[in-house]
């Protein structure tokens, strides 16, 4: 017996204790907090905003950079090797909003938002607190609208935190992060 076939029973019975929370404001609210995290999409335009400002660059560029590793680790390499069907497929729940097509682990919509998240909370950015909180709904969102299994969040928010982390370190260790702060336009005569 694999592991995901120990484990499924588990992920399925806490996925059936969140239906018992289930309301029409939470149903809305939570296909919301899914939509915000289609494609990384809200973290994308986070990062590169955060890009067009001196102050912020490194993180935006670092943010951007950590999402790219959780898409191609996550979304083309373990959702591809492990196959494991999403949660509506195998047992009878009813997704509330989108139907998500592709595998279910890990959870792509959480490894986006972890990794962005954990950056941003890294590099110390005032709304930090803020980031962390729209990542936790965005991937509790995920179990809410049965589109994932609980160990798929997990180990998505474990991958994004755990990329992320490196990514931070790698850039500290190049001094990227510090390069990526400067001005990049200077004016005519500057010497450096």
């Amino acid at each position: 017996m694999s592991f995901f076939e120990t484990i499924t029973p588990w992920d399925a019975s806490v996925l059936q204790s969140i239906q018992g929370i289930k309301c029409d404001f939470l149903d809305t609210f939570m296909a919301v907090m899914s939509f915000l995290g289609e494609k990384g999409l809200i973290w994308i335009i986070l990062g590169l905003t955060l890009c067009l400002f001196k102050k912020t660059r490194a993180t935006g560029v670092i943010m951007l950079c950590a999402m790219t590793l959780g898409l191609l680790l996550g979304e083309f390499g373990i959702k591809n090797i492990i196959c494991r069907p999403r949660p509506f497929v195998t047992y009878d729940f009813t997704v509330n909003g989108h139907i998500p097509s592709g595998y279910s682990f890990p959870s792509g919509h959480t490894t986006s938002s972890f990794a962005a998240a954990t950056v941003i909370i890294i590099r110390k950015e005032k709304f930090a607190v803020f980031t962390a909180v729209l990542a936790f709904l965005i991937a509790f969102s995920r179990l809410y609208n049965c589109v994932h299994y609980p160990t798929d969040v997990i180990c998505g928010a474990v991958l994004g935190i755990a990329l992320a982390i490196i990514t931070c370190l790698i850039f500290k260790n190049f001094g990227w992060d510090n390069r990526l702060n400067k001005k990049i336009i200077r004016k005519k005569g500057d010497v450096k």
